[in-house]
């Protein structure tokens, strides 16, 4: 975790053990620059004033291919060039290390993440991600079938649900509620059947456009086809809009309908209580969550990639492509002359940044820009030098989740809390001892949240994920001793209703303008996609390049 943008403050806390001194403990926000961002924007001034307002380069440099984006997607596309033996290119990041939302951090000597922290099992449907994880010995041939590295799957118990004041198994409410309850997760559990029926789910997206009843599923909000099909009980509510949140930034009234039933027919369905199912979907996980990952494809580009680079231009020529870009180490503008670049870069950064390119492809990414809306969030690792206590119920697990009463979405008491993951879960200590907790916090509900986020001092946030886990761990504020504040003001594309059928209208301009062999333009994000996964920013890297 880069150090010198760490600022931290004393905090005083009561000490681990009852009738401890307080003890001091550090706390501060780290990961994004959120200034270099920033900096991009007041230098473009928006689409009506992008020409000629960036500062004349110094310096010139040439190389084949440019990577405009380090997060997974501008990775993939480097190893995707590295696979071809192509060496000639280099990549352009922002930040002080590549990774996107899935970087990771180390605090009080622990690693953990400041974003994403796993990866489902891939399915058939993402043979890239297959290959990658073949090629970084997580999964191998052995007597004819598939077998992953027992190591980096997620240990058992995986998930559990502090609910009417004690721990259960799994993350769906069911200790305690009543017959019409278990009826309606038995009605819904039918409804993802048939929807799984209906047209094919996958991730990646196997097919663009959707499929008609997909876009039906697509038009409406996830709540409003809840209450057409009479699912009304709260406790479902809760489990669907707490998924929601989990994977898209926002809860049922944000997200579309097709969004809420992706979420679990694009996967592992859903099993009522008492239903014949598998055991849960594995998961490949790390302490450091999925910077395990982003780190491994970051390590092989040696000095090609180049950290601390605000792009601020992109601009087609004759003879390929012209890139300016802020180089943050010397203070300096550089202009980059490659035969292509891939665009890597969020929609509505690329929407500012690209100029001059075929008019299809600029009006497509300018109508693109004013359709998605990002989710902004919050991660706030807490690092403990001793465990939590054990209250009773189901075991310590890897994801813990606190069920919030008075409330769904960003409203109510959850505040858009989503519950903590350990990042000493996988270990095989047998004698627990000091942990990361880290919290999550999706604000895609809350139209004031990335002000919230920008201005709020980290303390806000601390105090924030305490009061969300006091019911369940009223130990824990004696127990911090560190805290390390994580923000996203744009973390990812939410999949709002509407939005996966005018995707497939402006993807077609973009990728029909940028991915024919003559183009010196290539895009790849998960924005293209609706909404933000591994698999699909991963896919559209490789396929960017291939």
């Amino acid at each position: 975790m880069p150090t010198h943008r760490r600022h931290f403050a004393a905090l005083a806390l009561a000490g681990c053990r009852p009738g401890a001194e307080p003890q001091a403990a550090q706390g501060g926000f780290v990961g994004q620059s959120w200034e270099r961002g920033h900096a991009l924007r007041d230098a473009t001034g928006g689409p009506a004033s992008k020409s000629g307002t960036a500062p004349k380069p110094t310096v010139t440099r040439r190389v084949h291919t440019l990577i405009a984006g380090g997060g997974v997607a501008g990775l993939a596309a480097a190893r995707a060039l590295r696979l071809k033996g192509q060496d000639d290119f280099a990549l352009l990041e922002l930040e002080d290390d590549a990774g996107g939302n899935a970087r990771a951090g180390l605090l009080g000597g622990l690693p953990c993440p400041l974003g994403a922290h796993y990866l489902p099992v891939p399915g058939d449907h993402a043979p890239h991600v297959q290959h990658l994880l073949e090629e970084l010995g997580l999964r191998q041939r052995v007597a004819g079938r598939w077998v992953y590295d027992e190591r980096h799957l997620c240990h058992s118990p995986q998930e559990r649900l502090y609910f009417q004041g004690q721990w259960q198994a799994g993350l769906l409410p069911v200790d305690g509620v009543g017959a019409s309850t278990l009826a309606q997760y038995r009605q819904f559990a039918q409804a993802v059947r048939q929807v799984q029926q209906g047209s094919a789910y996958a991730i990646p997206i196997p097919k663009w456009p959707l499929p008609q009843d997909q876009l039906a599923l697509d038009a409406i909000s996830m709540d409003a086809w809840l209450a057409a099909q009479g699912l009304t009980d709260p406790h479902l509510h809760w489990y669907l809009d707490y998924c929601c949140r989990d994977d898209y930034g926002a809860g049922l009234a944000t997200v579309s309908a097709w969004a809420g039933l992706h979420y679990f027919a694009g996967r592992h369905g859903f099993s009522a209580p008492g239903d014949d199912a598998s055991e849960a979907e594995p998961v490949l996980t790390w302490p450091e969550g999925n910077g395990w990952l982003t780190n491994r494809l970051a390590a092989p580009l040696g000095d090609r990639l180049k950290t601390g680079q605000v792009v601020q231009r992109i601009e087609p020529t004759r003879d390929g492509v012209e890139v300016l870009a802020l180089n943050t180490t010397t203070g300096q503008p550089e202009r980059w002359l490659a035969r292509r670049c891939v665009v890597a870069l969020p929609i509505f950064v690329a929407a500012r940044v690209v100029v001059n390119a075929p008019a299809p492809l600029q009006q497509a990414l300018l109508d693109a820009a004013r359709t998605v809306r990002y989710a902004p969030w919050v991660v706030t690792n807490l690092y403990l030098k001793h465990p939590l206590l054990d209250r009773g119920g189901a075991a310590p697990a890897w994801d813990n989740v606190v069920y919030q009463e008075g409330g769904t979405g960003g409203g109510g008491s959850a505040g858009g809390g989503l519950g903590y993951v350990s990042a000493t879960h996988q270990s095989l200590h047998p004698v627990p001892g000091a942990t990361v907790l880290t919290h999550y916090r999706a604000l895609g509900d809350d139209a004031s949240a990335r002000q919230q986020v920008l201005t709020q001092p980290w303390t806000h946030w601390r105090d924030q994920t305490l009061a969300d886990l006091q019911s369940a761990h009223p130990e824990l504020a004696s127990r911090v001793a560190e805290v390390a504040v994580a923000r996203y003001g744009h973390a990812m594309v939410m999949p709002t209703p509407g939005v996966m059928n005018k995707m497939a209208a402006y993807r077609n301009s973009v990728f029909n303008s940028s991915l024919s062999k003559m183009s010196s333009l290539t895009f790849a994000h998960s924005d293209w996609a609706g909404y933000s996964v591994f698999e699909e920013a991963f896919t559209m890297g490789h396929l960017a390049v291939v």
